[in-house]
């Protein structure tokens, strides 16, 4: 075992990110809008999602390049260039397309299980500060399009049955398309771990669940699919980062530091966001009565930024 490569287990032609915890939804809109309207009304309506960059999926265990880019401006100065100072992570998982969908032709709710083969654990690694200064008004861009991290296993959504739970009630209630019968998510437990290059043994940073996603994974294809979009097979869509309720159990720096204003303990060090040599393990595993239904590990180390 010690002599496998772990390669992409798809070639994945077309990527998209969802927006689809209303945890992390409701934490991103304090930190960046205020107490006013952490959400936005059109977000109980459609699961929100952009297309990301299909080239930089990568295999888990690929190094990630501090990316470089510009930076929200202090006062009247020009913005900043350079390294990024918040690079964070992201706990996310992803659905692997299977059959998909001829152009012009949705896919029904109801069908819509019959389209997703599995799915992955993922990190969509994140330059906050690139982020935050780039996305007024179209969204993410280079600060997310350097590296996406999945686990090169696939689980099926067979394998995931056992483990079907209810979806949170969803208020109001979806238009007619994205209305389901069987309105489930699924008990994954997942963890965040970081192991500094001190460190001879990484941390706990994180506990969260899959369970806690708003929008289920069928409704993010049907609703991807609803305008005439086709998928193919090996496209595949994430969910977004997957923050639960507790403090302990949100999905990346920007909320666990809320944007840099605290400080987590990482082993016998603290962190606002990632530095170089941080390696970020995510985790999956869901839990049976006698057995367990694994992920594998999801990994990556910070290298400097190229100069």
């Amino acid at each position: 075992m010690s002599d496998i490569e772990m390669l992409l287990p798809i070639m994945v032609g077309d990527y998209t990110d969802f927006f689809c915890s209303v945890h992390h939804a409701r934490n991103c809109g304090f930190i960046f809008r205020g107490p006013q309207t952490p959400v936005n009304p059109n977000w109980f309506h459609l699961p929100i999602g952009y297309h990301g960059r299909a080239s930089s999926v990568i295999i888990s265990g690929t190094d990630i390049i501090r990316p470089r880019g510009q930076g929200h401006p202090i006062g009247d100065a020009q913005p900043y260039f350079g390294p990024s100072k918040k690079l964070d992570f992201e706990l996310e998982m992803a659905a692997i397309v299977g059959p998909g969908n001829e152009l012009g032709k949705p896919i029904d709710i109801n069908d819509a299980e019959e389209h997703i083969f599995g799915l992955v654990v993922m990190n969509d690694w994140s330059a906050r500060d690139i982020q935050a200064w780039e996305s007024m008004p179209l969204g993410p861009f280079l600060g997310k399009s350097f590296s996406t991290t999945v686990s090169p296993w696939i689980v099926t959504m067979d394998a995931l049955k056992p483990f079907a739970c209810d979806a949170p009630k969803q208020e109001p209630e979806p238009l007619p398309y994205l209305a389901e019968k069987n309105h489930v998510n699924y008990d994954i437990p997942l963890e965040v771990w970081i192991k500094s290059k001190e460190q001879s043994e990484p941390s706990i940073v994180t506990k969260s669940n899959f369970k806690h996603l708003y929008w289920t994974l069928t409704q993010q294809l049907a609703h991807h699919t609803v305008n005439g979009c086709n998928l193919r097979p090996g496209d595949m869509f994430a969910t977004g980062t997957l923050s639960g309720p507790e403090p302990e159990s949100l999905g990346c720096l920007l909320e666990l530091t809320w944007n840099g204003q605290k400080e987590i303990s990482v082993g016998n060090s603290t962190r606002k966001f990632l530095e170089d040599g941080d390696e970020v393990i995510l985790t999956a595993c869901c839990k049976g009565e006698d057995y367990n239904v694994g992920f594998g590990t999801c990994t990556g180390k910070v290298l400097p930024a190229i100069p």
